[in-house]
């Protein structure tokens, strides 16, 4: 892993979670008295600690990474225990890969191990590439391959991340299965091939609503363990999730701003989950649904923004006026069907609430 130094660090925008959290993975390394699975910085319970959070004996408190289920968090710890790996399934806006960071930082302290799938990623990258001008002086040769994430992995014993594996072509997805099935990766040009060392395994995510999905092969279905990741099931636990992630990046980014007031997350909470489920909060009102998916983590990014626009160009307390712009952009993905569901959202619901008569101006105003 490539160390910053602690002065760097403090000055980058957005640090790796072995970074920000490095108290509380060390906090947590001296009081894990559980058995550790080979090559793994803590046990299977510390890092189940590490990522729901929790009071070690010494007092030290551990926060939550993760607000949901702890059950499904002990699911996923156990597959990578084994030799199968780990998909983390589901919508999009469901912390899915904030989990999978966290996961391989507590298991290898050290999530830098990543393969970002898109359309255009290649065999090359999920295996190993060549530096050609080494290629074209000696031929092929250990000096001239080019690790990949992966096989980085592989041979230090840790996780490796593929991000949105549904977004890689098919045929580019099943060069996983031999890596996954055989834990070793042949490299024919060189008559050789590297195998994984105890501690690797793979974590992968995935969505269901992507527009460029490539559905995964049954071959390579068998070879994971999947766990779907649900949206938040309460607007307590929406709001407690998107509370905590704003003031969080709102340290990282020293955003001269007062933390937002609950309500006002709660309202931008609230307008999320009544267009994302349909009907209104206490289910007298049905509604329609916008093409967006509206997911939690476009509602930290509606406050995000209003809380810089607070900061910049207001007084530094987050009002309505501040919300309504990013929520608007937010909801109306599409000018013509959104706009529409949007309006009716706006006069049956949002105006008929008295104290959101503010909000729903802020909107009007922006619209």
């Amino acid at each position: 892993m490539n160390t910053v130094d602690t002065k760097d660090a403090a000055r980058v925008l957005r640090q790796h979670a072995e970074q920000q959290f490095a108290e509380e993975l060390d906090e947590l390394k001296k009081a894990d008295t559980h058995p550790r699975p080979e090559n793994w910085q803590m046990s299977p319970w510390a890092v189940c600690t590490y990522l729901m959070g929790g009071r070690l004996d010494n007092g030290f408190e551990v926060t939550p990474k993760y607000i949901g289920s702890r059950r499904l968090m002990e699911i996923a710890v156990a597959t990578l225990a084994t030799d199968r790996a780990l998909l983390l399934y589901g919508v999009p806006g469901t912390a899915k890969s904030w989990v999978s960071e966290h996961l391989a930082a507590a298991v290898s302290g050290d999530s830098t191990r990543i393969i970002q799938g898109t359309a255009g990623t290649s065999e090359e990258q999920m295996r190993y590439g060549w530096n050609y001008a080494e290629l074209l002086a000696k031929g092929p040769s250990r000096q001239a391959l080019v690790e990949s994430p992966l096989m980085r992995a592989m041979t230090e014993g840790c996780i490796a991340r593929v991000e949105e594996l549904t977004r890689i072509p098919a045929d580019v997805q099943d060069t996983l299965i031999t890596i996954l099935s055989e834990k070793a990766l042949p490299i024919p040009e060189l008559g050789e091939e590297v195998q994984a060392v105890r501690g690797f395994n793979v974590i992968a995510t995935a969505n269901n609503r992507d527009k460029g999905v490539n559905e995964l092969s049954s071959a390579l279905k068998r070879r994971f363990n999947t766990v779907v990741l649900p949206v938040p099931a309460t607007e307590d636990e929406e709001v407690a999730i998107v509370e905590k992630r704003v003031r969080e990046m709102g340290r990282s980014l020293e955003l001269p701003a007062e933390p937002p007031a609950l309500e006002e997350v709660r309202r931008v909470v609230r307008i999320f989950r009544e267009l994302r489920n349909g009907r209104t909060e206490d289910g007298k009102l049905k509604v329609k649904t916008p093409s967006g998916t509206l997911s939690t983590a476009e509602a930290i990014s509606v406050i995000n923004s209003g809380m810089a626009l607070a900061a910049h160009f207001g007084d530094g307390s987050l009002r309505a006026a501040d919300v309504a712009a990013s929520l608007v952009g937010a909801v109306v993905k599409d000018p013509v069907q959104d706009r529409v569901i949007w309006h009716e959202y706006l006069e049956t619901v949002m105006k008929e609430r008295g104290d959101w008569k503010d909000l729903y101006r802020a909107c009007r105003d922006v619209d």
